[in-house]
């Protein structure tokens, strides 16, 4: 998910918390996506240079990176509401 420009400005007229959560959602399908050709040129080259012979080395990055693809997932689409559920629930404290 990228971070660095998540909580910018929405243009005008456009809802903030809305427009941030479409920034991180367009973050995740581009970062699949990458994930995807990526994985599939890599599982390409293993096929080319020898495939069923060979150990199937392109399953570590594979796993490696689905892990961090997964986590971006769940940070988007799944966790996205808790920094909002606790900033409510320190506000309820508070007063």
């Amino acid at each position: 998910m990228d971070t660095t420009f998540q909580n910018t400005p929405a243009p005008a007229g456009k809802d903030e918390k809305m427009w941030n959560v479409a920034k991180a959602r367009a973050g995740f399908k581009t970062h699949f996506t990458v994930y995807i050709v990526v994985m599939g040129i890599l599982w390409l080259i293993w096929i080319l240079s020898g495939g069923l012979n060979i150990h199937p080395w392109p399953i570590y990055p594979t796993l490696g990176w689905g892990i961090g693809v997964l986590f971006n997932y769940l940070a988007v689409y799944k966790f996205d509401h808790s920094v909002e559920e606790e900033y409510e629930r320190l506000m309820k404290e508070k007063h």
